[in-house]
This record gives structure tokens, sequence and C-alpha cells, in this order.
């Protein structure tokens, strides 16, 4: 089992599913999507993440998605594949078919709707799907959607599981994350989720982050992750303040799903920005905010 690599500053991004005008999963639209990705120089691409509407998707549409963008990542580009589910044996399927796939690790969050009552119910549940992992597998918080934050004890002891070979931060409490961080040695890759806080928490120690913004100003994530890499502290401050910090207040406003496809559809990326309900698209002139806002973003890359 080999995870994948990535450098500092690393960006990944968990891509949109796009729909066709029959409610359909359009996996053309997905492959040229991957594509323009991999051209736009991001480092990895994640399917059937929380961007990606997961949730309202069968899994046979889960199937066709992972399969249209394992198939369309270049060499270059790592693809870590959602396989959240609320039983163990339900992610052992899904993380068995995106090893078949050929995707290169999977994201796995606490179950959504029941919550532990202590930290080790959470231990369990993680050890117990990294026991029979097929892939290495990414630790997801985010305690907003399934009901709690993991435990940065429970983060720290998974660490030295053989399969557990990272963690997405999605809990946006900076504390929590700190403490995760000190529990786990610098092997374990750490990734922020929450866009906006990528920049001020490169200074605790991050990795990279897995951004939903970063498929539609690749441009702006690639130009912070190079900014960190030459330690070049000021062009990363303007980056984020400038280019990724007002796109990502429109998605704390409309949801991440809905901006990411107006915007991807702004840039081409996308035909459409249909979701699926419960998500709605924002009306025409928060559309035009968005446009207006990523426009913005470009000019200041």
């Amino acid at each position: 089992m080999t995870e994948p690599e990535f450098r500092h500053g690393a960006v990944s991004s968990p891509i949109v599913t796009p729909f066709d005008a029959e409610g359909g999963v359009d996996a053309d639209a997905l492959a040229t999507h991957v594509e323009a990705l991999a051209d736009a120089g991001l480092d990895g691409v994640v399917p059937c993440g929380t961007t990606g509407e997961f949730a309202s998707l069968t899994d046979a549409e889960r199937r066709t998605a992972i399969e249209t963008v394992v198939e369309a990542a270049d060499d270059g580009l790592a693809v870590i594949a959602g396989a959240a589910d609320t039983t163990v044996s339900g992610a052992h399927d899904r993380l068995r078919f995106a090893a078949e796939a050929g995707a290169d690790a999977g994201l796995i969050t606490l179950p959504y709707y029941h919550t532990s009552t202590s930290p080790d119910g959470q231990r369990a549940f993680f050890e117990r799907v990294a026991d029979g992992s097929p892939l290495p597998i990414y630790l997801y918080d985010i305690p907003a959607t399934v009901g709690e934050p993991i435990d940065p004890g429970v983060v720290g002891d998974l660490a030295d599981h053989e399969s557990v070979v990272g963690l997405k931060d999605t809990s946006g409490d900076l504390t929590g994350l700190d403490a995760a961080l000190r529990r786990t040695p610098d092997s374990f890759t750490v990734f922020q989720g929450v866009d906006a806080q990528l920049y001020p928490t490169a200074s605790l120690g991050v990795d990279g982050g897995i951004n939903a913004l970063s498929q539609v100003i690749p441009e702006a994530f690639v130009a912070l992750g190079e900014a960190l890499r030459a330690g070049d502290d000021e062009r990363a401050l303007a980056l984020h303040r400038e280019a990724i910090a007002p796109v990502f207040a429109r998605c704390a406003e409309h949801g991440f799903a809905p901006v990411a496809k107006v915007a991807a559809a702004h840039r081409g990326f996308i035909p459409d920005p249909r979701v699926r309900p419960p998500l709605t698209l924002p009306d025409a002139a928060a559309r035009e905010a968005i446009a207006a806002d990523v426009d913005a973003a470009l000019d200041a890359v």
C-alpha cells in the first residue's frame, strides 16, 4: 500500500459532479473538468466529496464519477476518492471499488447522523475501516455535516495505523487543528479543508489544502502553493486576502457546491451549474456577484 506523495503547499480539488439536462451525471463534462484542473497545475482531485454532492448520488453514480475521474487524471494528478459511509462494511465497499477503479487513496468521515458517546467510539470506527482498507485513507474532519469533530487524541492514535496517512481538517477550529498537529508525526499529511484558512494555518504546519475553490480559481491556489514553498509571505497574504477570501465569502453565504458550480460554469469548466435537491442555486443577482468576484480574483493573481 503506497500513499500519494504531496509537495509542501499542495492543493487538491474536491470536484463538483456535473449533471446533464436529464439530471444524470455528465461524465463527459466531469472528464473535461478534471483535465482542465490537471493542466492548471493542481496536485490532486477528490471525486465524491462534499462539494461533489456525494450524499445525493446513487452507488452507481458514485462509481461513474470515480471511474471517470481516474481515467481523466494524468499521472501527476493524485485521486483521493470520497468513500464516506455510516457503516464499516459500507466504507469498505466504497474503498474496494475506488481501489479497483485505480484511485490512490480514500477519504473517510465519521458516520453521519449518529454521533459517538466517547472518543473510543470514533477510534473504534476508524480503526475497523482502516484495518480492512485496500487503500491508504485520509480522515475527514467535518463536524458541520457529521455532528461532531474528530477528537485530536483519536487523530494522534490513528496516525500510528499503517493505513491512516493523513487528515483533511474542515472543522474551522484552529485550536483543535493545532492539537492534532502536535499529536502526529511529520510524515502524517494534514490538509486544510476551509479555503480561507489555508494561508492562516500554514504557520501551524498544515501541508496543503483540499479546497473547493481550487477548481474555479486554480491559478490563485497554485500561486499560493508556490508562495508558501518560496517563503514569500507577502505574496501569500495578498492571494489570501484579494483572491481567495472574497470568493470564499460567497460560499459561506450560498453553499460550496452551488457556488463552485456557478463559478466553474462562469469559467467554462463545466457546461451547467445544476445541483440536486435539497441544494438550490443562487439567484441571478448572486450569480453575477459570484462571477464578478471570480474575475477579480483572477486579476489579483
